[in-house]
């Protein structure tokens, strides 16, 4: 099959968050298949500023947005992860200034819409202009949705594209491209689109919402938050148009490369390991603790976070009961993230609190982050929601259990500790509340120094698990099949 990803980003090249994981790794997975794979992604300043070796596909493509707005662009080519294509559209205007979505002070673009809807638009049209025809256009998130919108509206009988069958994957759907109403006429679709059940809400535009109505299928990245989702009191209002999909709405969770995520394989700790060889985690643990100024110790368990300083995932539990687990355990901690600016001050001020027993680290290291992964003995999530989560399932094959909210993905990848039978590879709670994450922690603190046998057995448990590509990517192109029959039946109707 010929499989054009519309993304906003793409590891090696942009990332934020998982989303650029999955489609990296999905895409490497399909060309690996023998799939023809076009990942289309802006041409970010970020990316211009590391010099990658690219070749121009395009040297001057039209986009026609809106009436009055001609957009021009080129095109240019770069390999990245698995030998999968990656088409990076430069329009220096949207695409080449700092940040990928907000400034330094983490304030939205103001043209994000247009930015976004114009890379919708030019992926669509590099696809044409090259005559790379499509079978499945699987577009992430609301920063591509349009791109379904685009290709039933204004493409629909194109020799090129108009066949292809759309996939939308929602990996967060608390970000759904809401903005002004005035963009509108930008995106270049007629009044009678902008309706509730397409693209107005509330007199504002909601990008995501149109593309769940034009998509053939649509699916979320775990079976247990698609039930979230669409469910009727969700937060994220966007059920209705989820139930209306029936049957073309699913879950399906995100593979994990183990080519760069797995201890047996990673050549950024300090030393490889297995489930049957565990003496490079100790090692990897020690490094760990000396990174992060840690007091070396073999005999303390190490509860490590990687994350994102937003509500979503949690971390405000932490802060009330902090102090709590720092006074009445013998536990360090080790931290690497960003965002909330209140919450990196109180993050900072910590390791001069408890001086060896808690590190913290903020802003991002890729490096850094395999460090915590492979030298923590416990990994702390608890996410108020969480689509999938990749850190956890990380966690799993590097031995280092879990503590999750059991929501979403975090429900569905690690298993509850049974104390009865030792089974299971992590500790979950349910309750957002301060008082559950602390009990948690101290249940996992708890058995570590109480129940050595039983933690060693979940810590084999949990990295026998497998979240593989080999799995899920089968699942995917099972789902463009189901995508290809909704929509030979869409056109039948049409």
């Amino acid at each position: 099959m010929n499989v054009l990803f519309a993304a906003s980003e793409v590891v090696p090249f942009a990332k934020t968050g998982g989303l650029a994981d999955v489609v990296s790794s999905l895409g490497a997975y399909l060309t690996e298949k023998g799939h023809e794979v076009r990942i289309v992604i802006p041409y970010y300043g970020s990316i211009k500023a590391k010099n990658h070796t690219t070749k121009v596909i395009l040297d001057s493509m039209c986009v026609n947005m809106g009436p009055g707005h001609e957009e021009w662009c080129s095109v240019h080519e770069v390999i990245g992860t698995g030998g999968a294509k990656v088409w990076l559209i430069e329009h220096d205007h949207y695409f080449n200034r700092d940040g990928l979505y907000h400034d330094a002070a983490f304030n939205d673009f103001t043209d994000n819409p247009r930015r976004y809807a114009f890379l919708a638009r030019a992926a669509l049209q590099a696809c044409i202009d090259t005559n790379f025809p499509l079978d499945i256009i699987h577009v992430h998130d609301w920063q591509s949705a349009l791109a379904a919108a685009y290709q039933k509206v204004w493409f629909w009988d194109n020799p090129v594209i108009g066949k292809a069958a759309s996939v939308l994957t929602i990996h967060n759907a608390q970000y759904q491209g809401t903005y002004p109403g005035s963009h509108y006429h930008y995106f270049g679709f007629s009044g009678e689109h902008f309706t509730s059940d397409k693209f107005e809400n509330f007199g504002n535009v909601n990008m995501l919402k149109a593309g769940v109505h034009f998509a053939d299928v649509v699916n979320t990245v775990s079976p247990t938050h698609a039930k979230e989702i669409a469910d009727p009191f969700s937060p994220f209002g966007i059920a209705p148009y989820l139930t209306k999909k029936r049957g073309n709405f699913t879950g399906i969770l995100n593979g994990c490369d183990y080519n760069e995520w797995s201890p047996e394989h990673d050549n950024l700790i300090p030393s490889k390991f297995s489930s049957e060889n565990l003496a490079g985690k100790g090692l990897c643990k020690s490094e760990l603790q000396k990174k992060f100024g840690l007091t070396v110790r073999a005999d303390v368990p190490v509860i490590g976070i990687v994350g994102r300083l937003v509500d979503q995932k949690g971390y405000h539990l932490l802060m009330p009961v902090i102090d709590r687990i720092m006074e009445e355990m013998d536990v360090q901690f080790a931290f690497i993230g960003s965002g909330d600016k209140g919450l990196e001050g109180h993050l900072m001020w910590l390791p001069s609190r408890y001086p060896g027993k808690f590190g913290s680290w903020i802003g991002y290291s890729n490096e850094l982050a395999h460090l915590v992964e492979a030298g923590s003995d416990l990994f702390l999530m608890p996410s108020i929601f969480e689509p999938c989560g990749l850190n956890q399932i990380y966690s799993l094959k590097y031995g280092t259990l879990p503590i999750v909210r059991s929501v979403g993905g975090l429900a569905d990848t690690v298993e509850n500790y049974d104390p009865e039978t030792g089974k299971g590879t992590g500790f979950k709670f349910d309750l957002a509340t301060p008082e559950a994450l602390f009990e948690t922690i101290k249940w996992a603190v708890s058995t570590w120094f109480k129940q050595p046998k039983h933690f060693a057995g979940l810590r084999h448990q949990a990295m026998q698990k497998d979240f593989s590509w080999d799995i899920y990517g089968e699942q995917y192109l099972y789902f463009y099949h189901q995508a290809i029959g909704a929509r030979e039946a869409y056109n039948s109707l049409h």
